[in-house]
């Protein structure tokens, strides 16, 4: 059973006859949880339920990969010689009908969803068929809820500040620390994590598991009985616990070694640079977070070849970023999934679905999207979620995309990403807004040396979107920003525009954009 690194594992029992683990699809792991407490030839549950996946066009790969993974891990466990229980029907509600008709005496045992609605509606499901039902600690984590209540209930410093949390976590776990202190001297290297790649530079290969029929089957079967979203001829993502840690094992001895200093960097037709693509894994639970950190841990302490900023940058995303979502979403819902404190009420423009505009930051990232159900997280940060915000488009619709698109989102993921980090929805952690013009993206990536808009003009034809749509950003946004002290020196160039009679037309700018993108030519 793996242990959690932060707080003590919890404690219960679990007969596997009347008290019955159900897992679900996204808890696909032999080793935590009810499953873990379950002796040999225990009954186990799982559910396929369809209807959800009818609810919105969800990328083809995303349902590909998790009926996949669900289908195999049902294979596992019998050829393990667990009593596995496994129905594919429309609802939730069917199936668990259905299973306390036969089984009426069972308390189905599951670990909780992280998701806010999922969670609180299994209770209710259950107790509409008449049946028993208990959630328990998801133990998919690197930490324990308790652990991290406790902590921010006595904190003397602000718990939802991730720097704070990222320290709390480095110091209780002991990872990347060496007699109290972080290994290197420094709690993060982010400064050296900025660089841009050399003309000559070629990103290591990535890994691409073989699929078997099983996989296959369930692809075609995906594609003609759902509405789904993006490519569907191939599909790279792992479905199965081996192959999860062969892409594991792949990025820490072929890839890690170039993914510090280049994990902010966007590159056209590189969609992969150097990152770790274990996202949909982890989130599946093909992968545990706590077995990815010691692995990579374990690695740099044994090479000589892998630096400090490539390990650290990983972990941070890992033991840091991913914990501190989850806490975030945990005591902030259902108030985030709303949240909208600059009431932005633009819809989401048409190219974030079809890929089509002259913008080449916009049109490659969601072609990326399209042919894989990914991007990397600077790609998400600083040109959907940035453009969409200084468009002002509503941040439930762009978490709703996400949710839809991407192989690795599920609400618990996206909500605090999208609404509060990408379009400062509430102000819970972030502290600004965090928009830019077209420098950054010029600084970070090569998609404007051949994009059909020029990243140096604000206003008149061929100005690229990012920087009229950024300063009108600040100026509609005014009576909620200017008094942010991290806000001033963009509220005195704000200032200087105006005086010099510019805003006038960068407004004007703005309006034409609005229009181009109702006309399709954006």
């Amino acid at each position: 059973m793996i242990q959690p690194l932060v707080g003590e594992t919890p404690t219960y029992e679990v007969d596997g006859k009347t008290t019955v683990p159900w897992i679900l699809g996204t808890q696909l792991h032999p080793d935590v949880g009810p499953l873990a407490r379950a002796p040999s030839g225990s009954r186990v549950l799982l559910i396929e339920a369809h209807n959800f996946a009818r609810r919105k066009s969800y990328h083809h790969d995303k349902l590909a990969i998790m009926f996949s993974g669900m289908r195999h891990f049902r294979d596992e466990l019998e050829d393990a010689g667990y009593d596995v229980v496994y129905f594919k029907a429309p609802t939730f509600s069917d199936a668990l009908a259905e299973y306390f008709e036969r089984y009426p005496d069972d308390e189905l045992i599951q670990m909780r969803s992280p998701s806010y609605n999922s969670a609180m509606r299994f209770d209710e499901l259950v107790e509409d068929v008449g049946g028993q039902y208990r959630s328990v600690e998801n133990e998919l984590f690197v930490g324990t809820t308790t652990a991290f209540d406790e902590w921010a209930n006595n904190s003397d410093t602000d718990p939802f500040r991730h720097e704070t949390f990222y320290r709390w976590m480095r110091g209780k776990s002991g990872v990347l620390m060496n007699d109290g202190d972080p290994v290197g001297g420094e709690w993060n290297y982010d400064d050296e994590n900025r660089d841009f790649p050399p003309d000559d530079w070629e990103s290591p290969p990535v890994y691409d598991p073989e699929h078997d029929e099983l996989t296959t089957e369930t692809m075609s079967w995906v594609e003609s009985t759902f509405d789904t979203w993006g490519d569907t001829d191939s599909l790279i993502w792992p479905v199965t616990r081996e192959q999860a840690l062969e892409k594991l094992h792949h990025f820490i001895s072929e890839r890690i070694p170039s993914f510090g200093p280049y994990q902010d960097a966007m590159r056209r037709e590189d969609w992969a640079m150097s990152h770790a693509l274990l996202g949909s894994s982890i989130n599946l639970g093909l992968l545990h977070p706590v077995e990815v950190i010691q692995e990579i841990e374990t690695a740099y302490h044994n090479r000589d070849d892998i630096p400090l900023n490539s390990v650290e940058g990983v972990i941070r995303q890992m033991l840091g970023w991913r914990e501190f979502m989850r806490h975030v979403y945990r005591h902030t819902m259902p108030e985030l999934g709303s949240a909208n404190q600059l009431d932005a009420q633009h819809d989401l423009p048409s190219a974030y679905w079809s890929g089509e505009t002259n913008m080449a930051c916009l049109g490659e990232t969601v072609d990326d999207v399209k042919q894989r159900g990914y991007s990397h997280h600077i790609q998400r940060l600083m040109v959907l979620a940035n453009f969409a915000t200084l468009w002002g488009a509503d941040p439930s619709e762009l978490n709703e995309w996400f949710n839809a698109t991407y192989v690795d989102a599920y609400h618990w993921v996206t909500t605090p990403n999208v609404v509060e980090m990408g379009q400062y929805g509430e102000g819970v952690f972030a502290t600004k807004p965090y928009v830019s013009s077209a420098n950054y993206i010029d600084k970070m990536s090569d998609y404007c040396g051949e994009c059909k808009y020029y990243k140096t003009k604000d206003t008149g034809d061929g100005a690229c979107p990012f920087n009229a749509l950024y300063w009108d950003f600040l100026d509609r946004n005014e009576e909620t920003l200017r008094s942010n002290h991290r806000m001033g020196l963009m509220y005195s160039h704000v200032d200087n525009k105006r005086e010099d009679g510019e805003m006038e037309n960068i407004r004007e700018r703005v309006s034409d954009l609005r229009e181009m993108e109702r006309a399709g030519t954006l």
